[in-house]
């Protein structure tokens, strides 16, 4: 094993050398330590994509309170709240036109995750964004998060606020461990699709809310990131991913839009940290 203290954050640190105006990193061991913060920390930061982890743990939340159930009807004809969760409720990216009959194909739909977010809105008598506040942010500390439009792609955060969350991901104290581990497993097996940026995948493997790597190639994370890995990526230059297997988590936020430069630096970086960590 590495002297993890000085490694982790020398492999965190390249985000700084990354073509981008500004960066941040960290790195969150399985048991919530720190390992390593690099860059920015307090500088809000627009999540993009991985605004529906947010919205994702929010709606397990609104799932245990009895709030919503898996199977409560939601969106187009036949289709449910776990459809919706799992992209794989037929409709479109960027409208509420239906593509697919529900549980047919993984269409990657921001659409679907308004209709998810106004679905638990309706049902808990509250605007999303309150929920999402009360249920998740506040209690965990993420003070400078914020929702300001779609549930789907509009939080700005913080790296350090981010931090809280991924360890909240790998040791959750707001929902049960098992409600966790469902959203984390795959939704609807053997669905294909496109995984935005990256292109059509056979599977296409998404959990509910939370996209999975499995056997995608090819993928934002690492060459050496397990299949086990969950997380998401942002056209806002962001990703979070978790990986079991190497017992961390580890937060990047930029303010350059996902493109080339990401395709490009991302694994290698991803691979880098895994190293630090002696996977």
């Amino acid at each position: 094993m590495p002297e993890v203290g000085t490694t982790v954050p020398k492999a965190a640190g390249r985000v700084l050398d990354w073509p981008v105006p500004h960066a941040a990193s960290a790195v969150v061991a399985a048991d919530g330590t720190l390992l390593a913060a690099v860059g920015e920390q307090e500088r809000p930061f627009r999540l993009a994509s991985v605004t529906k982890l947010l919205t994702a743990y929010a709606v397990l939340l609104a799932v245990e309170e009895g709030a919503v159930e898996w199977d409560t009807p939601a969106g187009p004809e036949g289709s449910t709240v776990r459809h919706l969760a799992a992209h794989a409720s037929g409709l479109s990216f960027s409208e509420a036109v239906v593509q697919a009959a529900p549980g047919r194909r993984r269409i990657y739909s921001n659409a679907g995750f308004e209709v998810l977010g106004d679905t638990v809105a309706a049902a808990t008598g509250m605007p999303f964004a309150d929920y999402l506040h009360e249920g998740v942010c506040a209690p965990l500390g993420m003070a400078a998060t914020r929702l300001e439009g779609s549930c789907a792609a509009d939080v700005v955060a913080t790296c350090a606020d981010l931090a809280r969350f991924a360890a909240e991901l790998q040791a959750p104290t707001l929902v049960h461990l098992s409600t966790l581990a469902e959203a984390v497993t795959v939704a609807f097996p053997g669905l294909d699709g496109v995984l935005p940026g990256y292109g059509r995948q056979k599977p296409c493997d998404w959990g509910l809310g939370f996209e999975l790597r499995d056997g995608k190639s090819p993928h934002w994370t690492g060459a050496g990131s397990s299949p086990r890995t969950f997380g998401h990526f942002g056209q806002a230059g962001t990703f979070l991913w978790v990986d079991p297997d190497a017992g961390a988590a580890c937060v990047v936020l930029t303010d350059r839009d996902f493109g080339p430069w990401a395709v490009d630096a991302w694994p290698p970086f991803t691979d880098g940290v895994l190293e630090a960590l002696g996977r």
